[in-house]
């Protein structure tokens, strides 16, 4: 079996509320793909219940973690990020991934996070209809589409979207 994302590392965000199948399709997906992939709640090795209640144990805390380690950020939606969106440590990391030109995938109301670290301005984005207007108001060209790929930005709209979600992400971390 092929493993185009072998030796590659790639953060996701864990906390309370994260929406289950935001957070576990792209980790199981990428991990299939042959990369490692970090849980990093606000505690390492907390267990972490998601909006449907299944459970999430984080890896890493996010205080501890680095953009250099890793080709790129995974944010999953739920009520999360509306609270890591106040991290000021989330918040680095997503503008430090974005600087580098390294992947910033958001679905669903994960996109709070990319629209408070300030890297959406311009940027051609999906999500979640109820941030719709945060996402316009945070300079962004909204599209109401499954799949939205503008750079290294992919951005989805619902758990319904998660296979074009992951299609966009290998196309821009594993481009054939």
């Amino acid at each position: 079996m092929s493993k185009p994302l072998a030796g590659q590392r790639f953060l996701m965000f864990v906390e309370e509320i994260y929406e289950d199948l935001e957070l576990w399709y792209p980790k199981l997906r990428l991990q299939e793909a042959g990369a490692e992939v970090v849980l990093a709640g606000s505690e390492a090795g907390a267990r972490y219940a998601g909006k449907n209640g299944y459970p999430c144990r984080s890896d890493a805390a996010i205080a501890d973690m680095r953009s250099a380690d890793f080709q790129g950020v995974v944010v999953p939606g739920g009520f999360m990020p509306d609270k890591l969106r106040r991290d000021a440590k989330v918040l680095g990391l997503v503008r430090e991934f974005s600087a580098a030109g390294k992947l910033v995938a958001a679905i669903c109301h994960g996109g709070w996070i990319p629209i408070s670290a300030g890297v959406y301005k311009g940027v051609r984005v999906t999500g979640s209809l109820g941030i719709k207007d945060d996402l316009v108001n945070a300079g962004a060209i909204w599209e109401d589409a499954p799949v939205v790929v503008d750079r290294h930005f992919v951005c989805s709209r619902k758990p319904d979207d998660l296979p074009d979600f992951m299609i966009g992400i290998l196309s821009v971390v594993a481009p054939r």
